[in-house]
């Protein structure tokens, strides 16, 4: 069988292997071109292919779908087994694309780039065929019926209400990091522009406040004296107050998230499930606890940051009835911003909640149970810091199969790859072995 690409045409194989990794690079950074990743795997899975044996040449339907399905495996077995998770996805790229983006609830990440592969996967196959495949059209019509139900199913989630009340959300952030040998007159500042920006919210209607993750890094005598401090914040003004808080006692430092009520009680102290590198290496400890605060009858869910980056958590308190999870949040000097606020986002889709998201350097956003965008603002620096009010649509948690299910579809492509690679191996020694026979004989 001729092969558009062929081993031995080498500076064939480098440019088609160029183009994929320049395409790729474009669709899987830190804030992706969204519809690059439904093209991006193309040159490179014509390459791919055309070092293939004959015998793939006649299951063109069934390639695609395999090679999709074992993109989903890797972003599957990534999720479960990196200490990052399946940071930079392709799915999380479909994050702004409302149409796609509900497949999440259908069965998470993994469902997302099994349709983002398949056409890619279905492209390359054609090409590399070069208009020969035996059912040309089954091909392209079965990958067209697959993301056509896709969006289907994205057009219907969508109508479907966010929520029965509106509540008046606030965030606030300071991208000014507080250290433990940080002067007083200067954490002072920082806490008292923390109380006006509270204030200034709490006049604009906000019954919910959410500040960034470690605002201050403190030895515990000195977290007593903020916790008092934050409690008659959230009292004076009248609102639910939530503030990320790192404590170091000098054994192990731990990072926390504060949730004060309206009196000025503290009344939830979540601790970190999932650390940052940084932490990690700062051997920080980490919690096992969830969460979960009734408030004006919703259920509040409590997380930090890079938990929102694992669905087996965000699947957690879906399974925990919450309707609503608040994320302090601190980012890599706006490096990530993006995909830190989406990958969050997509936790609230794959298990039916909405999220209030604050990041110190980084993205202030709000969306609701369907991903929707319902405010968004970057952070900054003192001395006027970052604001961000909005009214976010909240009821009582959306049902979703992803909730119920979870990666049991990911598993399911885990199990396709490995049954493929395995019968791919046995087909090849087979072949092998008949080449040895003939050649002694």
């Amino acid at each position: 069988m001729a092969s558009p690409i062929s081993v031995h045409r080498p500076l064939a194989a480098f440019a088609f292997a160029l183009a994929a990794g320049s395409i790729l690079h474009a669709a899987l950074g830190p804030e992706p071109a969204a519809w690059l990743a439904w093209i991006a795997p193309v040159p490179l899975l014509v390459l791919a292919f055309a070092i293939e044996r004959r015998w793939l040449a006649r299951a063109a339907v069934l390639l695609a779908a395999l090679v999709a399905a074992s993109r989903s495996a890797v972003d599957t077995l990534q999720a479960a087994l990196l200490p990052d998770g399946n940071w930079g996805s392709l799915a999380y790229s479909q994050a702004d694309f409302p149409a796609v983006l509900p497949l999440a609830s259908l069965a998470g990440t993994a469902g997302i780039v099994f349709v983002l592969c398949l056409v890619p996967s279905t492209l390359a196959v054609l090409i590399w065929r070069r208009g020969r495949s035996e059912r040309p059209l089954l091909a392209a019509s079965a990958t067209a019926l697959v993301v056509l139900a896709a969006l289907g199913l994205g057009w219907w989630r969508l109508q479907q209400p966010a929520g029965e009340a509106t509540v008046r959300v606030g965030l606030a952030s300071i991208d000014d990091a507080i250290g433990p040998q940080a002067s007083p007159a200067y954490a002072g500042a920082i806490v008292d522009r923390y109380e006006a920006l509270v204030a200034q919210l709490a006049t604009q209607g906000a019954t919910l406040v959410v500040l960034p993750e470690k605002i201050a890094i403190l030895a515990p005598d000195a977290a007593r004296q903020w916790q008092q401090r934050f409690g008659e914040i959230a009292a004076r003004h009248g609102v639910w107050l939530e503030v990320g808080i790192a404590i170091d006692d000098g054994r192990a430092a731990r990072n926390y998230a504060w949730l004060f009520d309206p009196a000025g009680t503290r009344v939830e102290n979540y601790e970190k499930h999932h650390l940052a590198p940084p932490e990690r290496a700062q051997r920080y400890a980490s919690g096992d606890a969830w969460n979960v605060h009734a408030i004006g009858g919703a259920r509040y869910g409590l997380a930090i940051c890079k938990d929102m980056h694992f669905a087996a958590l965000g699947r957690g308190y879906g399974r925990r009835d919450a309707a609503v999870m608040l994320v302090p949040a601190w980012d890599f000097a706006y490096r990530d911003a993006w995909m830190g606020a989406r990958m969050t986002l997509v936790r609230g889709v794959e298990s039916g909640y909405a999220v209030v998201r604050s990041a110190r350097e980084g993205l202030l956003s709000v969306s609701d149970a369907h991903g929707r965008i319902v405010g968004e603002a970057p952070s900054a620096a003192m001395p006027a810091g970052a604001s961000l009010i909005a009214d976010l649509p909240v009821g009582a948690a959306l049902p979703t199969p992803y909730k119920r299910s979870g990666d049991v579809f990911g598993w399911l492509c885990v199990a396709a790859a490995a049954g493929w690679m395995l019968l791919a191996g046995m087909g090849r020694a087979r072949r092998r072995a008949i080449r040895g026979f003939r050649a002694v004989n």
